[in-house]
């Protein structure tokens, strides 16, 4: 039994890395699309695309070695040392060399719900930051679960990931939001001139980088939260496998969401960083497979299910 579980959560592991390379690939590939059809729409093939994907690189160096400290600036987060909770210390350092990482710096949110999340570009610049009402309300079984959890977070480069996947969101947001004010400040009239020389296929070629321009924001949100949905699926299985105690994850994830208190130095730009939602969004599987698409985080029946088969 014990083998077959650790087969389970491999293939769990696998599946989760297998679509999120998928989600990204096509997260790309859209992108490229959106911009060739917006430069044509505009007969600017080049220079428009090139110009939002030069602010693009200029938020991709600002988030890649500052977003952590914003975050962690964000959630009132306070770095401690090892005399301050030699248990805590203990307990992620006897993590990290099971994991194979090394140990990140510690900090503590002092709010009394309980929460996690973990930061940082790499696992020699990661920060793992704990509540008070974490520390407070779950034992030692369940809180080397939420641990574990989030040094998988580290060890898969999830947060420079999601980084990553943010500021492919944004590129979207601004490329579509460059357009939409070219064609209404400028643009336009040169667009409608060119395609009434270039014939009806100019014009349609306009319509579709419009409606493109309108819907791609929608888009991006939906494939940035697919993402983020998988990569807590991995983080679940990856905790699992460090702590070889699935039922001890589950059963902070139960008392995590049995808890209704929210996270006061929350906000839905860092919500989907933490173990489960902060804000305390109801995210059920009844809502539906629409509504689905819009949490940060899966259900937790699903993740619940998913720890219990392994």
């Amino acid at each position: 039994m014990a083998e077959l579980a650790r087969i389970n959560i491999y293939d769990q592991i696998d599946s989760n890395r297998r679509k999120t390379f998928f989600f990204i690939l096509g997260f790309v590939l859209f992108i490229v699309l959106l911009g060739w059809i917006i430069g044509l729409a505009l007969n600017e093939p080049y220079l428009f695309p090139a110009i939002a994907f030069l602010i693009a690189a200029v938020s991709a160096v600002t988030s890649y070695y500052y977003s952590d400290k914003m975050v962690l600036g964000l959630s009132g987060a306070k770095e401690i040392k090892k005399q301050d909770d030699p248990d805590l210390y203990n307990l992620v350092d006897n993590l990290c060399i099971g994991a194979g990482l090394p140990q990140p710096k510690i900090f503590i949110i002092n709010d009394s719900a309980p929460n996690a999340f973990a930061t940082g570009r790499d696992p020699q610049h990661a920060v793992v930051a704990v509540t008070t009402g974490l520390l407070d309300k779950l034992n030692k079984r369940e809180l080397s679960g939420v641990i574990a959890h989030e040094l998988t977070h580290v060890g898969n480069y999830d947060i420079r990931l999601m980084t990553i996947v943010a500021i492919l969101a944004g590129t979207v947001v601004l490329m579509s939001d460059l357009f939409l004010r070219w064609t209404w400040f400028g643009g336009r009239g040169r667009s409608r001139s060119d395609s009434r020389g270039g014939g009806q296929a100019q014009l349609i070629l306009f319509i579709v980088a419009v409606a493109l321009a309108v819907l791609s924001p929608l888009v991006a949100q939906v494939i940035k939260l697919a993402i983020s949905r998988k990569r807590e699926f991995l983080a679940d299985a990856g905790g699992a496998m460090i702590t070889r105690d699935p039922e001890g994850l589950a059963l902070a994830l139960e008392k995590l969401t049995a808890d209704k208190e929210p996270l006061e130095v929350a906000n839905k730009a860092t919500a989907h960083m933490y173990i489960i939602n902060p804000l305390k969004e109801y995210e059920g599987t009844s809502r539906g497979w629409f509504a689905g698409m819009f949490m940060t985080h899966p259900p937790i029946e699903e993740r619940l299910a998913k720890l219990r088969a392994m």
